[in-house]
């Protein structure tokens, strides 16, 4: 792990040429490559970006150690709807533990204040402990809804 001061740090709206390192950092986060999930997020950033887009890169120096992309719901006629979601957020290993998360989402929850977000969802998986600790410290609680999940075989079923 490298020490990063954080007012080294520059966070910016994500680009295009952002892609390959975004892949390596989820990869490197989530044991496993997530190129389908992963291009399809980055896709619906850089196509909003220039709406109400909520997708940063962390920059230190020339190289990129982290990223958060979210979105703002639209309501109807373009205007914003209340909610916002993230999607994905990640920390390049060799960057973690340096305050990099917390500047990703304090300037996501900044934007989405300047929107009028009153309330951001996102999902975590139940076994996931340090992001649950992360969220938690960031404001977040479980939400009222309960998500629900039905496994299916591979074979097919009459109903």
């Amino acid at each position: 792990m490298t020490t990063i001061e954080t007012r080294q740090v520059e966070i910016r709206p994500l680009r295009e040429e952002d892609y390959e390192a975004i892949v390596e950092i989820d990869t490197r986060a989530a044991g496993r490559a997530r190129h389908d999930y992963i291009g399809r997020k980055f896709e619906q950033a850089i196509q909003s970006a220039g709406q109400l887009g909520t997708s940063y890169v962390a920059v230190h120096g020339d190289r990129v150690v982290g990223f958060v992309m979210g979105d703002v719901y639209l309501g109807e006629f373009g205007i914003p709807a209340d909610t916002a979601t993230i999607d994905t957020i990640g920390v390049h290993p060799d960057a973690a533990g340096n305050g990099i998360a917390r500047l990703l989402m304090d300037e996501f929850v900044n934007h989405c204040r300047v929107a009028g977000v009153r309330l951001i969802h996102t999902l975590v998986d139940w076994t996931e402990e340090p992001l649950l600790r992360f969220f938690d410290h960031m404001g977040f609680a479980p939400a009222r809804t309960l998500c629900l999940e039905m496994k299916l075989d591979d074979e097919k079923s009459d109903p």
